[in-house]
């Protein structure tokens, strides 16, 4: 099935140039992890990689900002070719990719799940705990990563890490275009275009406008997906000190014969069953669309003297239609099949308003900020199975996907659910000495929802008072020491035997480490031990006679460091990556979660080799996994990426990349107790113009 739209767009980008010089809840049988985001803000300044207010909301630099933090800045995003979420995680320091599904994809860091996923530090969680879909990054300037408890700005959440998209601005007045043509293994066609440009005589006016059109097959049997984003935003400025800001982002990707579940890896003896690389178990009629609209808006202020305020409204609509199989069973003794037809709608509003700015104590300067946000998010499910639940599939090895559509509405689930968020947050940053300085803050929030989610109540209110604390020492010009502690909590879907939801998961993040700065800053490096604790996590005990999981809780600590290095080696060599090691026990000291590898390696670096020739390279290790029963063996494995990028003149530019050069089987995640094989090598290449 190939999309026609690629091919219309083509003369329409040429004739733009010419002109002007982006399954279900408990989806049956399938674990889910709910993770309620707190609806805060967290801002950044969009130029600049070197400085973060991630962690409190306050202008500090990467060295200041008492906790790990990595950046993935524009230029990592174009050379390495990071047009996914899951592409550009793959390649940051101490976060895990779980690839559970085609569409469905789980991510963690130092031993549990991330939830706390955001969009200039504003937003409300994946609905049901993982990203469906796959989300472009077209519409991104950077990616920050701040790793450990966020409990300062994100009260509720696991203390794992916080992703923060930073969207692209219309800051530019000057008019600016680019267009890029990517075309690749398995029929991989992509058109990307990005203008911007004043829109006044005086640009106090401006817009900016990024759309992506893509269509690609898989390695997998049956398998593609066609994507496609608009991005605008215009800024208007109210005067010399007031900004709006307004926009809308839409995404909107349909999956043709997606996996729901995966392969099934242990037969009726506890054997591991091998399957070729391209093995699918989705049915050639399955199809999973995701449809996601956010519009937003931003007043900012300056109100003198080095303080600000900001205000921030945002509503995203996402729509989740599908028609999906899944297959169980032990492919030795028979596998049967689980239809299901699936539609849902969620609707997520936040709103933010913050102040921030200097004050003068004992004759020296510090920075406080206060704040309040709201949100609530609305989950509208409906599950539709068939009848013929239980029926005999084929062995999947060179299955074609060749199964009776059945007549879906046999039996019905749903859920409908309403969650609502106030919090208040504030912090200072004390300038103690000239060599120290201490970050201190708390996050008040108060969680309530109403409504049942496939049999299981959904009505609770939870209140929280958490800390942060955090401080730096300049121990040189240098070096410095930091620690930090901080606190989430986490109200949760899943529920227990007697489908009662578990009460909420309460985690606490304990780190210490040096950050440098070599080559006048050019080069940064960071050396993290942590403990990150939790109580109540949530794990598999079974499930119900209608193939539905039920939960108990139980306690996990993860104990481990983290080693990162970022910057230039020299003006013409860049290097990034990091290495992570860990242990992760439970309440008795037994391991657990042994799908997450304990060492793991990210390192990439490109080198401008010739004023016009860029080379590329990033590998990623890590450690032997298994999944919960130790049936399935996953050895350590290694994946090699290569890239190069060749200037013609000042307009044009060409890139190559090969992915998995060493050709790795492995894999996509443990996680679950289904799986399937990760892409081996593929190849693409780009032509890109800018103006």
């Amino acid at each position: 099935m190939k999309h026609k739209t690629l091919g219309a767009l083509l003369p329409l980008a040429a004739a733009t140039g010419a002109v002007f010089a982006q399954v279900d809840t408990v989806v049956e049988p399938r674990p889910t992890a709910d993770a309620t985001l707190p609806v805060v803000r967290v801002t950044a300044k969009a130029a600049e990689a070197q400085s973060s207010s991630g962690a409190a909301r306050l202008e500090m630099t990467l060295r200041d900002t008492p906790q790990s933090i990595t950046v993935i800045s524009a230029q990592q995003i174009q050379d390495f070719g990071l047009t996914e979420i899951t592409r550009l995680l793959d390649l940051t320091p101490g976060v895990l990719v779980e690839r559970v599904e085609t569409d469905r994809t789980y991510f963690s860091a130092r031993g549990f799940d991330i939830t706390n996923v955001q969009v200039d530090g504003l937003g409300l969680p994946f609905a049901n705990g993982a990203q469906w879909g796959a989300l472009d990054t077209a519409a991104f300037e950077r990616v920050e990563v701040l790793r450990g408890a966020t409990g300062l700005l994100a009260g509720t959440g696991n203390p794992s890490a916080t992703v923060n998209f930073i969207r692209k601005r219309a800051s530019d007045k000057r008019f600016a275009a680019s267009a890029a043509l990517t075309l690749g293994s398995w029929n991989q066609q992509r058109l990307q275009t990005d203008l911007s440009s004043g829109l006044n005589a005086d640009s106090s006016l401006r817009g900016r406008l990024v759309l992506v059109d893509e269509d690609k097959d898989s390695h997998l049997d049956r398998y593609g997906q066609h994507r496609s984003v608009a991005y605008g935003v215009l800024e208007l400025d109210l005067g010399t000190s007031t900004q709006l800001t307004a926009g809308i982002h839409a995404q909107r990707s349909k999956a043709r014969s997606p996996m729901w579940g995966a392969l099934p890896l242990v037969d009726s003896t506890g054997r591991r069953v091998d399957y070729p690389r391209n093995t699918s178990s989705a049915a050639d009629w399955a199809w999973w669309t995701n449809r996601d609209t956010e519009v937003f808006a931003e007043l900012s202020h300056d109100l003198g003297s080095g303080w600000q305020t900001r205000a921030t409204v945002s509503r995203k609509r996402r729509s989740t239609p599908s028609e999906l199989l899944y297959v169980y069973g032990a492919p030795d003794t028979g596998l049967m099949a689980y239809p299901s037809a699936f539609d849902g709608k969620y609707v997520d509003t936040v709103a933010d308003l913050f102040v921030s700015g200097p004050f003068t104590l004992a004759g020296r300067r510090h920075q406080l900020m206060f704040g309040l946000n709201a949100g609530r998010q609305t989950l509208d499910e409906l599950s539709r199975y068939a009848a013929n639940i239980g029926a005999p599939v084929p062995p999947l090895q060179g299955w074609d996907g060749s199964f009776p559509k059945p007549a879906f509405g046999a039996s019905t689930g749903y859920s409908d659910t309403t969650r609502r968020r106030q919090s208040a947050y504030a912090a200072t940053q004390f300038n103690a000495s000239d060599a120290l300085k201490i970050v201190a803050g708390f996050n008040a929030t108060r969680v309530k929802s109403s409504g049942i989610s496939y049999g299981v109540a959904q009505d609770y209110q939870h209140d929280a008072v958490k800390p942060y604390l955090g401080a730096v020492l300049d121990l040189n010009a240098t070096y410095s020491a930091y620690a930090s502690y901080a606190e989430v909590f986490n109200p949760q879907l899943e529920a227990d035997i007697n489908r009662n939801a578990l009460d909420p998961l309460e985690g606490s993040n304990l780190e210490a480490g040096l950050k440098a700065a070599w080559l006048d800053g050019q080069l940064t490096g960071a050396a993290a031990l942590f403990r990150t604790r939790q109580r109540n996590v949530p794990v598999i005990a079974g499930q119900h006679p209608d193939f539905s999981n039920y939960y108990t809780g139980i306690a996990a600590s993860s104990t481990g460091y983290e080693l990162e290095l970022s910057g230039r080696l020299s003006p013409d060599w860049s290097l990034s990556g990091g290495w992570t090691q860990l242990r992760l026990k439970g309440g008795n000291g037994e391991d657990v979660n042994r799908y997450i590898p304990r060492r793991v390696l990210r390192l990439a670096s490109t080198y401008q080799l010739l004023p016009q020739l860029k080379l590329g390279a990033a590998l990623r290790w890590q450690s032997g996994i298994s999944d919960a029963t130790g049936a399935v063996q996953q050895k350590a494995y290694g994946v090699l990426d290569l890239n190069g990028s060749y200037e013609f003149n000042r307009q044009w530019s060409a890139s190559l990349a090969v992915n998995n050069v060493n050709d790795a089987n492995y894999l996509g995640s443990l996680k679950w107790d289904q799986a399937y094989y990760a892409a081996p090598r593929s190849v693409n290449a780009a032509l890109s113009w800018k103006y």
